[in-house]
């Protein structure tokens, strides 16, 4: 498809972003990661060892940096402060990295994003010269808020992280992507192909092609468009001219 994603000035022809932090082990993370076509690969800093652990295999080994993007993200904060002090690491690492993803969470339990800790993180990482994506509610009001702020995309979620049920609200998401200029990409809740996670699938490898073919696939549908939806209009699918009659001559 000659139709690519560009983020904070770079292309990309997958429009799917895969995990590395539930796998079984970083040979397996390779495998799906490959599998599925991305090109951009997140990486929770408090959970996966990319040079901070010394002695210890890295994913820097596995999925080189010069083959892929590397978005580091802030999984597991709760405040800004944390987030903000987590990215810095981050770029430390990876010899000064900018492209971050940037998740603050409200609580343990729903893991819902803390919009009010978000947007203030965001501000202080603008500042300090990343180039955030961010995780934020379906709400269009506080993506515009978070495009003011110089987020270069807004991740809205589906359903709440890691409950696999998929997209609940598409007319919010809708709301969302009509409001911001930047890229919008739907974030947490996904748990199939049909969704559009991977790493807790019962077969990894296979569920990350399996989301490659229905990522191209929902990209293709949108860009032909689909058929309106219509209420109480039935309209036969076939033509109704030349059919047989029943009606006696």
């Amino acid at each position: 498809m000659n139709d690519a994603l560009l983020i904070a000035g770079k292309t990309y022809t997958s429009r799917l972003l895969i995990g590395t932090g539930k796998y079984k082990d970083f040979a397996e993370t390779r495998a799906a990661v490959e599998a599925s076509g991305a090109q951009i690969v997140t990486v929770a800093i408090r959970r996966t060892n990319i040079g901070q652990n010394r002695g210890e295999p890295s994913l820097l080994e596995y999925l080189p940096p010069s083959k892929y993007t590397y978005l580091p993200n802030t999984a597991g904060c709760y405040t800004a402060q944390d987030a903000v002090r987590t990215l810095r690491l981050a770029r430390e690492l990876l010899d000064g990295h900018e492209l971050v993803k940037l998740e603050v969470l409200g609580d343990p339990h729903t893991l819902y994003p803390n919009m009010p800790e978000t947007l203030k993180a965001a501000e202080q990482l603008v500042k300090e010269n990343f180039k955030v994506m961010v995780y934020c509610s379906d709400d269009p009001i506080q993506a515009q808020m978070l495009e003011a702020a110089g987020c270069v995309a807004i991740m809205p979620l589906a359903s709440l992280i890691g409950s696999g049920m998929g997209i609940l609200n598409p007319w919010n998401l809708q709301l969302v992507i009509d409001k911001v200029k930047v890229p919008v990409l739907v974030d947490a809740g996904v748990g199939t192909a049909s969704d559009a996670a991977i790493a807790a699938a019962r077969n990894p490898v296979q569920m990350a092609r399996a989301m490659k073919k229905a990522v191209e696939a929902g990209r293709e549908a949108f860009l032909a468009g689909r058929m309106p939806k219509k209420l109480y209009s039935a309209q036969p699918s076939s033509p109704a001219e030349g059919t047989i009659s029943s009606k006696a001559a």
